[in-house]
């Protein structure tokens, strides 16, 4: 990402003055969505946007008193999953972060924050892969670092493992498996009493569990990428299912992805599960009735897409175009049905401040 006009810097630190969540627990979705509006191009909308968003954004929670320390059992497990805490743990992040470098803290916490990557709705994973990709473009900047910092706290207060963790052993293939995920008994509550539902849910432990696992970290790139793409394609055909939860089928794997090339090797195939228990138990709560018709006007180009949707204005909308692009331009014969799911998110979502 190439931003000569400081405005990404310029948004984290108007951002970082306010917390992660609004309402209770609804997630702040701004950090990821000015990341991939400056990303894409689309810098000079920026602050505008966020003047738009700005009723979402509430104060940085406050600290408990009692710091967290990373290095000790006793002090990190017992705030780990608290969202009381969240305040102390975007400190100890904040801290940490300020005297490591960033790849050994992410690499520290990585396996920790793993097992909960469905709490907060998946948002905590996305949010870090935003922040770790702005890293990894090179331009180590203090706000950059901070953001970080917020996305690893934010998934540690809300860090919630499944009931029933997901363990992929079997021999199906990504879309096949993706497929084959059945829905909740009772989708008319939030996501998280769909999740609480799942090993009760008919057929879920085995379908869940049917798909091959990485041979090794050498497939996993490869393997995450054909996850996202799969839920990025039947997303264009099923978001009606849920327009907006939907969505985090394909941007929490691509999280996962985006994460990849800042970590050890040896991280990646647990890397590879989470992103799949992510994927399958956000499809299972969120069933659709049948395929959908084919969108009226796809659009024609990658530049087409995201222009639409930040135009749409809405932070879901962006955000999953940013990960549909990703698969257009990884995948040429997939790029026409990632284009027509951006359409899709479009035209299903109500556009920002509707």
């Amino acid at each position: 990402m190439t931003d000569t006009t400081g405005t990404f810097d310029e948004a984290l630190e108007r951002l970082h003055a306010k917390g992660p969540e609004f309402e209770g627990w609804l997630t702040n979705h701004a950090p990821m969505t000015v990341e991939a509006l400056v990303r894409h191009g689309h810098a000079p909308r920026v602050h505008r946007w966020l003047d738009a968003y700005r009723h979402r954004l509430e104060d940085m929670p406050g600290r408990t008193g009692v710091r967290i320390d990373g290095t000790a059992d006793a002090s990190w497990r017992t705030a780990l999953g608290d969202p009381a805490r969240l305040g102390d743990w975007i400190d100890h992040f904040t801290r940490t972060l300020a005297e490591r470098p960033w790849r050994d803290v992410l690499a520290e916490w990585w396996p920790r924050l793993l097992p909960g990557i469905t709490g907060g709705s998946t948002h905590p994973v996305i949010r870090t892969g935003h922040a770790v990709r702005a890293l990894l473009d090179g331009d180590r900047t203090g706000p950059r670092l901070a953001e970080l910092g917020h996305a690893l706290g934010y998934w540690a207060a809300r860090h919630q493992p499944l009931a029933a963790p997901v363990t992929p052993s079997g021999t199906a293939g990504i879309g096949a498996a993706l497929a084959g995920v059945p829905g909740v008994p009772d989708p008319s509550r939030g996501i998280r009493a769909r999740f609480a539902q799942l090993p009760e849910t008919p057929g879920w432990p085995a379908a869940a569990n049917a798909v091959r696992p990485p041979a090794g970290p050498g497939e996993v790139p490869g393997m995450l990428a054909e996850l996202v793409r799969e839920a990025v394609l039947r997303y264009g055909e099923r978001a009606h299912g849920s327009p907006v939860m939907l969505i985090h089928a394909a941007t929490a794997p691509n999280a996962v992805l985006r994460a990849l090339p800042a970590l050890p090797r040896e991280l990646w195939v647990p890397g590879f599960r989470a992103a799949w228990e992510a994927s399958a138990s956000v499809t299972a709560a969120y069933p659709a009735p049948g395929p959908s018709e084919p969108v009226a006007s796809a659009p024609a180009t990658a530049a087409e897409a995201f222009a639409r949707a930040a135009e749409h204005g809405d932070e879901h909308a962006i955000k999953f175009t940013d990960t549909a692009l990703d698969v257009a331009a990884a995948d040429p014969e997939a790029a026409p049905g990632a284009l027509a799911a951006t359409a899709r998110a479009v035209e299903l979502i109500a556009p920002l401040g509707a």
